[in-house]
């Protein structure tokens, strides 16, 4: 998916919330959005979900299955929670026994399924966040966008939304995400941008949250002299090993449990020789030979 000089104004003919606004969206990433309240980031995240249209400029290649979850969520709808995860299935192209398994199996996942049954209009901030959330889970998307989505989610529900982001970008889908928290998957993302001036610019620096965080390095061996396979989940940075073969790779920890399986799932299959944790990006000290394709 691309956007090439995209820009939003305010109404007819007034100031310019975007501008200028460049950004290529490949597969198998999660891509970060930042910027202080005004900037414009939910308005750019529209633009990506197809909620809005740009006032200038284009947008080309959006999936077929994009999902959004908006900050605020409309609860004054004449569903009951499954009802309304049911219908949205079936929108996104599932069969209606297919569309209400899915719905009550995002709603357990969430802590949510004792109100499957409960109108949207009663259920509390936190359970209606938890079916929005569901809402753009259920079908698979291919486009993920995602604005505040944690924002009043409980521990365990915020939990299980970060498993789902890395299994969406594991299964090849992108993954766009607003928060207010910066600690929020950090060292997870693949690309961070950040709104400033109407424009978008890419952060690349190690103050980045994509530059930060828990990670981890596993060391796996692979037929002698093969690099990691392609697009692997995170994209990991590697160095060669001592031994032929081996091969060490480290990634946020947020998508050691999906590059762990695309390893273990190649043809040929990688073996993991050792798995170990690092508290955080090591710095300028930390040297690599080469990065895994994404």
């Amino acid at each position: 998916m691309e956007l090439r000089g995209v820009g939003r104004r305010y109404g007819v003919g007034g100031p310019w919330v975007l501008r200028g606004v460049d950004l290529v969206l490949p597969s198998h990433r999660l891509i970060r959005v930042e910027g202080t309240n005004g900037t414009g980031k939910s308005t750019l995240l529209r633009l990506l979900a197809g909620i809005d249209s740009p006032t200038e400029g284009r947008v080309t290649g959006r999936p077929g299955r994009t999902a959004y979850v908006p900050e605020r969520f409309p609860v004054a709808l004449p569903f009951t929670a499954a009802g309304y995860l049911t219908h949205l299935g079936r929108i996104h192209g599932l069969r209606g026994a297919r569309a209400a398994a899915r719905a009550d199996e995002w709603l357990e996942r969430f802590g949510a399924a004792q109100h499957a049954r409960t109108p949207l209009s009663e259920l509390s901030k936190g359970t209606s966040q938890k079916v929005a959330v569901a809402q753009a889970l259920l079908a698979g998307p291919e486009l993920l966008v995602l604005d505040e989505a944690w924002t009043g989610l409980d521990s365990a529900a915020r939990t299980q939304l970060a498993l789902a982001v890395a299994e969406r970008v594991a299964a090849g889908g992108t993954v766009v995400f607003v928060d207010h928290d910066p600690r929020r998957l950090a060292g997870a993302a693949d690309d961070v941008y950040a709104l400033a001036g109407n424009g978008l610019v890419r952060d690349t620096g190690l103050n980045s949250p994509a530059g930060q965080g828990p990670r981890v390095r596993i060391v796996a061996v692979g037929p002698p002299g093969a690099a990691p396979p392609d697009r692997l989940p995170g994209g990991p940075t590697y160095e060669r090993g001592p031994a032929d073969g081996t091969v060490q790779l480290t990634v946020a920890a947020a998508h050691s449990d999906a590059l762990l399986r695309a390893l273990l799932a190649a043809r040929p299959p990688w073996h993991i020789r050792e798995v170990y944790a690092q508290a955080a990006v090591e710095g300028p000290a930390t040297s690599t030979t080469g990065r895994a394709r994404s």
